[in-house]
């Protein structure tokens, strides 16, 4: 549910046992009503929501319904005159994304609309999970790292028996792992491989700045997976989704930066239960 001005949006996610059912107008209108309930009285979480007048109304329409159905989450954004504000559904119904972007003016907002679109339509393929790698766990970012670095590994094992070219091990995933000393050590290490290569000193200030580049792009493989800010822009990918916003926002003559974004997708996060491979058989057979 996005408001008229674009000044509200609210997504929900509900969820029912079949596809069928899902398909059925009066599981389609119960979802619209939650969705208008939820933007109107923006309940604190589903226990309240079910709590209300209308959670009651909401039993009831399920009972018709006659299937499990549950509501399982919902987010809603607001935005000032400064802040634009937009969302996406994809043509499935299955994921929904709102977006949101301080701007330097009301002007800027406005214009901003289109694009903070675009970054949902971006947000609903690529699957960002969090705004930006600051938002990273530092434990998260450690145990990740481990993992990456051996999948590569047991990668490169495989592509050396095959004697392809091997893919190069990273020794970070994450710009928040890339400090300052980090940062300064890759530096020395370009030199010093320069200077191996016999190439001119007077010559280095040129390569070296797109060597740092290479390098933190080949150590921050999390945060272009997993943060929306960080991800390249799929209208764009010289660029990432925060430049891409700040380069369209240049181009009203003003500033934006995304603030906030909430993506849901219908299952994601469920664990479906699967039966053995014998009671899959048996059941194809009955």
């Amino acid at each position: 549910k996005l408001a008229d001005d674009f000044s509200k949006a609210t997504v929900v996610e509900i969820n029912s046992e079949t596809d069928f059912v899902a398909q059925n107008e009066g599981f389609q209108n119960l979802v619209k009503e939650s969705a208008q309930e939820v933007f109107n009285n923006q309940p604190a979480d589903v226990a309240a929501f079910m709590a209300s007048d209308f959670g009651a109304d909401f039993t009831e329409q399920v009972i018709k319904i006659g299937e499990k159905i549950e509501m399982r989450r919902f987010a809603t954004l607001e935005a000032d005159a400064t802040t634009a504000l937009n969302g996406y559904i994809h043509s499935n119904n299955r994921i929904a994304v709102i977006v949101t972007a301080k701007c330097d003016s009301e002007k800027t907002a406005q214009g901003m609309r289109d694009i903070m679109k675009q970054v949902a339509m971006h947000a609903s393929a690529m699957k960002p999970t969090t705004l930006s790698y600051k938002d990273f766990d530092a434990d998260y970012v450690a145990s990740e790292t481990v993992g990456r670095i051996e999948v590569i590994k047991k990668e490169n094992e495989e592509l050396a028996r095959l004697k392809k070219p091997l893919k190069n091990v990273p020794q970070y995933i994450s710009m928040s792992q890339l400090t300052d000393e980090v940062l300064a050590q890759a530096e020395a290490d370009i030199k010093e491989s320069l200077k191996a290569q016999n190439k001119p000193e007077k010559i280095w200030d040129k390569i070296i700045p797109g060597s740092i580049a290479r390098f933190i792009s080949d150590n921050t493989t999390l945060d272009k997976e997993q943060a929306l800010l960080d991800q390249n822009y799929v209208l764009d990918e010289k660029k990432t989704v925060a430049q891409a916003v700040s380069a369209a926002a240049k181009a009203l003559g003003g500033t934006a930066e995304i603030t906030a974004f909430v993506r849901l997708e219908v299952g994601e996060g469920i664990e479906k239960v699967e039966d053995d491979f014998a009671a899959e058989v048996a059941s194809q057979m009955a």
